[in-house]
């Protein structure tokens, strides 16, 4: 017997949750304002920009929030049997913590998930993903750059973090990675395949792939939710097919 997947209650909860107080119109025009400060202003980005008011917030988590859901899921899936064995997940820059859940759900019943946020909203939204879904963890507020690293084995997720980091705290953070990875645990870099967001990409693949880790170029057209497909089109975004690129350092 097949077993049901656990997206999509969640996702039918998150919209009861989302669309209590706003249409359908309204998360529509948010979504459509938020994608354009991910594409066009993004020197925005640092000032809170992306989680400014009710609408931003519900268009994120009903759209950011679920497609990195998906699209985390099949990128773990695709690694292979090495992605899913570890007992601890650390969700960097965690957002809604869908993208931590989706690991650690593949993970199975034991994982356990810590998820890190500087956005208050966004760490009580996590807390809330968390547990809707069942997963023993917590989510709390602090630096992606700076959080402490579980004690290898673990996962360390950074899923559309990296990207929205200056220079220096970048540069910092691979540091991190790379001697996280070299302790033991298995690190999992996700971004978006735009290379006008993410130009410092080669010099962390490059940097990756010395250290022994791999780089990877995602299409995917998992089945989803009708409203979730019917909210991307009708902000103009495609939401038919999940795409994505990922840096692993195995641990």
């Amino acid at each position: 017997m097949e077993t049901p997947d656990p997206f999509v209650p969640f996702h039918a909860a998150l919209e009861e949750r989302h669309l209590s107080e706003l249409t359908f119109a309204e998360v529509r025009r948010a979504l459509q304002a938020l994608s354009s400060v991910y594409v066009e202003r993004r020197e925005r980005m640092g000032d809170g920009a992306v989680f400014d008011g009710a609408g931003k917030r519900a268009a994120f988590a009903l759209y950011y929030g679920p497609m990195h859901f998906l699209l985390v899921r099949e990128v773990v899936r695709a690694l292979g049997p090495s992605a899913r064995v570890l007992r601890r997940i650390l969700d960097l820059g965690c957002g809604t913590g869908t993208a931590g859940a989706a690991w650690a759900l593949e993970c199975g019943p034991r994982a356990r998930i810590e998820a890190v946020d500087r956005n208050g909203w966004a760490v009580a939204e996590a807390r809330w993903t968390l547990a809707r879904f069942g997963l023993d963890g917590r989510a709390t507020r602090g630096d992606a750059v700076t959080a402490p690293l579980p004690k290898p084995p673990a996962g360390i997720l950074a899923a559309f973090t990296v990207n929205e980091l200056a220079e220096e705290p970048r540069r910092q953070l691979l540091a991190r990675f790379v001697e996280a990875a070299r302790a033991g645990s298995t690190v999992l870099v996700v971004e978006p395949i735009s290379r006008r967001v993410t130009p410092w990409w080669p010099a962390w693949a490059e940097a990756v792939r010395a250290a022994g880790g791999r780089e990877d170029e995602w299409r995917f057209r998992p089945p989803m939710p009708d409203r979730l497909a019917l909210l991307g089109k009708a902000a103009g975004l495609d939401a038919r097919e999940l795409t994505g690129r990922s840096l692993v350092l195995p641990g």
